[in-house]
């Protein structure tokens, strides 16, 4: 008897079979949690070098595709070398070879820089920390001597958490001594760790880049492999969506972050602000934080400069007029240009989808949290305007924000605002005038009886408009 896979019983089989599984693989989930996340884990933590190099891959792949097609393309049809795969293959062999070197050579002048400007800077703050202090517990005993009451109230609140700090500092730091020491222990191997993953990874991200194309061509051969046509070109067009909302909003926010920290750095020197470099390399590197960012760079900011001149405040407010002034350029000038709509979301949306991810997932996750979120916003939105266009319903939101009800017709009632009713009935005295223009405008039947809301809308309008002509005359005798 000769095997079909199509029979009705061998699906059916398969149906249960998978139910079984996933079934089972619930029960696992629910009940054996923790142990599936230390797996999980554990996988993870062997696969970072694969991790590190898709990661390093993909962002390498805009600077890749730059170098390839507009640089060196025109140069080979100049040239007149003719493609082949012997063209295409140098072609990506140079492209590769000038992305690694424009790579460290950024990575070079960073650390250079730090090394150079932001190193001596930190060892300056360092050794200079006691006349910091001195400086600082100088100006606080000057503004209590001039304001003794504040001075009673300070002392009051040391004298009365004292004892508390002191507790605290015994029972949870001292105690603690021997799990300080290993975390830092940790720490250190950690970074030992992370740059031995990242170096691996930047080898294998090298063979990303040069098989790219393969690799998406395998992948969306599995797609139409496992999915229905239909099904497989909309995967393949949201992830196409997914694409272009992270790395327009990732190379984009930052090449904005890189600018925002040269004119930072600019803007500093001409104010002579103390450590310039390393306060706009913080300004730079907080700014790739959407929305909040400037303010995580700002404050700590402010703080450092307080610190190390106390006695010229005024040098606190002009960096802080001048980072205000920085972040409007960058808000209103320099982010639209360069990112534009990258994510479709409006400031509420981006707020909101920074605080969750960042709470979630930390700064990483304040980071990339927005185009995550504009990626959910847009299926959310696609999945809902499917659902309106099959019901023949406009999908405009601007059109739901004053309808009461939508008819079987499509037709919509409309709710007209207080403020246009007011204004439409303020001229009319007739209560026949007013019952007919008010139903007109609810959309209801002039030619019917007048409904009892409309008569209480009407006669409460029409007591208010005299109590208003009262005042009025009042104010005018």
């Amino acid at each position: 008897m000769k095997f079909k896979r199509d029979n009705k019983y061998f699906r059916w089989g398969i149906t249960a079979f998978l139910v079984i599984a996933a079934s089972i693989c619930f029960y696992y989930l629910i009940f054996h949690g923790a142990e599936f996340k230390k797996d999980i884990d554990a996988i993870i933590n062997i696969l970072m070098p694969v991790v590190f190099s898709l990661i390093t891959a993909y962002l390498l792949t805009p600077v890749l595709n730059y170098i390839e097609y507009r640089i060196l393309c025109p140069i080979c049809n100049k040239l007149k070398i003719q493609d082949s795969e012997k063209r295409r293959y140098m072609l990506r062999f140079v492209g590769i070879l000038v992305t690694v070197v424009l790579f460290f050579s950024i990575l070079y002048f960073i650390i250079s820089m730090m090394l150079s400007q932001i190193v001596p800077s930190i060892m300056n703050i360092v050794s200079n920390f006691d006349k910091y202090i001195s400086n600082f517990t100088k100006w606080i005993n000057k503004l209590l001597a001039d304001n003794p009451d504040l001075g009673d109230s300070i002392i009051k609140l040391i004298d009365k958490y004292s004892v508390e700090l002191e507790n605290w500092f015994n029972d949870s730091v001292l105690s603690r001594t021997s799990e300080l020491i290993k975390t830092v222990s940790l720490s250190v191997i950690g970074v030992f760790k992370f740059f031995w993953n990242f170096i691996i990874g930047f080898i294998i991200s090298i063979y990303v880049l040069a098989s790219k194309e393969k690799f998406a061509g395998q992948a969306k051969k599995i797609t139409y492999a496992l999915l229905e046509r239909e099904n497989a070109n909309i995967v393949i067009n949201n992830f196409r969506f997914t694409h272009k909302t992270f790395i327009g909003f990732i190379s984009g926010k930052l090449l904005d972050s890189v600018i925002i920290g040269v004119l930072c750095f600019i803007g500093t020197s001409i104010l002579n602000t103390p450590y310039a470099a390393l306060v706009s390399l913080f300004i730079g590197v907080t700014n790739v934080i959407p929305f909040f960012g400037p303010y995580i760079g700002a404050i700590p900011s402010i703080i450092l400069i307080f610190v190390v001149d106390p006695g010229h405040p005024l040098n606190c407010l002009y960096f802080a007029l001048f980072i205000l002034l920085l972040q409007q350029f960058d808000g209103n000038i320099l982010g639209p240009k360069i990112l534009g709509n990258s994510t479709g979301l409006t400031g509420f949306w981006v707020i909101f989808a920074i605080t969750l991810f960042g709470g979630l997932f930390g700064i990483g996750g304040m980071i990339v949290g927005v185009p995550i979120f504009a990626v959910i916003y847009a299926a959310l939105r696609a999945f809902v305007n499917a659902i309106l266009l099959r019901k023949n319903i406009p999908v405009e939101s601007d059109k739901y924000i004053y309808i009461s009800a939508i008819q079987a017709d499509g037709n919509m009632n409309k709710i007209i605002p207080e403020y246009k009713i007011r204004k439409k009935h303020r001229s009319k005295t007739n209560y026949g005038e007013r019952f007919m223009s008010k139903m007109e405008l609810q959309g209801m039947n002039t030619q019917g009886k007048v409904p009892e809301e409309v008569i209480e809308e009407v006669i409460e309008e029409v007591s208010n408009d005299e109590a208003d002509k009262s005042s009025e005359n009042k104010d005018n005798e």
